[in-house]
């Protein structure tokens, strides 16, 4: 008998929201395999707030690198705003720690880059972007059916992230902002959604797009649209807003022999996935499409268990590396195809293109402006 793994040593970065409320639960779901050691907020009192309701002997810090120096972690769990996030998960990284983060990543895919030199360098420690939606049993069933083949050749698919955001939400400071932000709901929000898609689909091969700014007054947009090409030949909508009424996040895939759907908002169980064969399938085939008896809903908790799964195992964690790259590239391109209106080509987007060091790309329709 193989001997238990030991602990894993956390520490948390950023004590707000998405901390207390995601990324807490799941440490304490996972109490087994990971002791959270460390805090780290710039606010004295959102970091003794948190201490509190974390409980233990969690030490509190407001620099990262005190916390790194002194308590030296294993994984680094990143939930700060975007624009902190290429510094501190490389901060992170070149101390030895794996690093849990917080989407987008980074705000460009010249960040990335940064980023992954300073995996390379380490040598051992992994970046993963959090997209918690490709984790739940769902998702997990969904994708085996697809690569497999058992529903058919993907044919179409729709994506769909039709959320409400009003000026309040937009009055933080660092939100709307290409700065800070890194774009507006194609990179904060519908983010999430297209990766689910990408997770399920494969590779893409070609983006067309268009955004606008209809409502709110920021410098990024508040709705995007895509159509894409995959690989494997499928055709794709993509729709990211945060100017709807009625919210909902969709995702549908119609199969050759199949259609799946998922239709939820925050987060899905295995009843939001639906499947509807194809009127030459036999029932008896399309009973055994039913999504699995054990129902591991899309969350924190069960992407920090694949992490450390791969982390015991000794392999690169999932949503890291290629993975990671895939779903920043794929924002980059909407945003070029949108902005210049061309289409954008997967892998064209390099050094040297305006688009690889910001997701504006320096257009004259979408680069910020002073503010009085």
């Amino acid at each position: 008998m193989s001997p238990r793994p030991a602990r894993r040593r956390v520490a948390v970065v950023g004590t707000g929201a998405i901390v207390t409320g995601g990324h807490l639960p799941a440490l304490r779901a996972h109490a087994d395999r990971t002791e959270l050691v460390a805090a780290v907020d710039v606010d004295p009192a959102r970091l003794d707030a948190f201490r509190a309701e974390a409980g233990g002997d969690v030490a509190g810090y407001t620099s990262v690198g005190d916390m790194l120096d002194a308590v030296r972690p294993d994984l680094v769990v990143i939930g700060t705003p975007p624009s902190l996030h290429r510094e501190q998960v490389v901060t992170a990284l070149k101390a030895g720690a794996w690093v849990l983060c917080e989407k987008p990543l980074c705000l460009s895919l010249a960040e990335y880059d940064d980023i992954a030199a300073a995996e390379e360098a380490s040598g051992a420690a992994y970046a993963s972007v959090v997209f918690q939606h490709r984790y739940g049993s769902g998702a997990a069933h969904a994708r085996d059916l697809i690569t497999s083949g058992e529903l058919g050749a993907p044919l179409v698919a729709h994506c769909q992230t039709t959320w409400h955001r009003d000026a309040a939400y937009y009055a933080v400071p660092w939100r709307g902002r290409w700065s800070t932000e890194g774009g507006g709901p194609t990179m904060g929000h519908g983010i999430h959604q297209y990766d689910l898609l990408l997770h399920l689909l494969g590779p893409w091969a070609e983006v067309r797009a268009m955004a606008s700014r209809l409502v709110h007054d920021t410098e990024s947009e508040d709705v995007s649209t895509a159509l894409v090409r995959f690989e494997n030949g499928a055709l794709a909508t993509v729709v990211n807003s945060v100017l709807s009424p009625d919210e909902v996040s969709r995702v549908r895939v119609d199969c050759a022999d199949a259609t799946v759907e998922l239709t939820h908002l925050y987060g899905h169980r295995n009843t939001d996935w639906t499947y509807t064969p194809a009127r030459h399938v036999d029932p008896a085939r399309a009973a055994a499409w039913r999504t699995p008896a054990a129902d591991v809903p899309s969350s924190h908790t069960a992407q920090l268990g694949a992490v450390l799964d791969a982390w015991d195992a000794g392999e690169r964690p999932p949503g890291s590396g290629r993975d990671a790259r895939a779903t920043l590239e794929f924002a980059a391109a909407l945003y070029k195809a949108a902005f210049t209106g061309r289409p954008v080509r997967a892998g064209e987007i390099g050094p040297g293109d305006p688009f690889h060091a910001v997701m504006h790309g320096g257009h004259p329709d979408w680069a910020p402006k002073e503010r009085a």
